[in-house]
């Protein structure tokens, strides 16, 4: 098998393997603890729903294993700049809890392309044409302006990143 690193996002409920093989209306196995503790997960960044009362594909998960892959968002805390990063690519907003700045978020912006706009840009590409550009970071500043952004190395060794909601 190869090996897999990812991210999701999910909601979760505690709840045992039996109370979850209950809910499916299966017989937990003979060669399973029915009072394993664990999680009834339901993935929200996609999947078909396999069951009526949920819009997304549920699961369970053992609570070991659960609690080592995920955080709980109200917590906020990602924690270091490899898990904001994540958290962008996966189409969330971060900020650090250091900022002084509140209501500034970072978001990703992908590549796309705009209509030519400058004499440079049109004598470049053509006037009427589309520029292409490459994913950037933008961040929404405390004057509800928009900049690209660059992570400082203040910013990148910082552990106090979180989702902003």
């Amino acid at each position: 098998m190869q090996r897999f690193i990812g991210t999701k996002t999910v909601n979760a409920v505690p709840m045992s393997r039996l109370e979850y093989n209950q809910l499916r209306g299966w017989t937990v196995p003979e060669d399973e603890d029915p009072l394993d503790p664990g999680y009834l997960v339901e993935y929200v960044d996609g999947g078909k729903s396999n069951h009526p009362d949920f819009k997304g594909y549920i699961s369970w998960s053992p609570k070991d294993v659960f609690e080592r892959a995920y955080w709980s968002v109200s917590e906020c805390s990602l924690g270091g700049f490899g898990f904001a990063l994540m958290a962008l690519r996966a189409g969330q907003r971060v900020a650090r809890a250091g900022w002084n700045g509140k209501g500034q978020f970072v978001y990703l912006v992908p590549p796309a392309s705009y209509p030519v706009q400058t004499g440079a840009a049109k004598a470049f590409f053509g006037e009427g044409a589309m520029v292409p550009y490459n994913a950037y970071f933008a961040i929404k500043t405390v004057d509800n302006t928009v900049s690209t952004w660059v992570p400082s190395v203040n910013d990148c060794l910082a552990t106090d990143w979180q989702i902003v909601e």
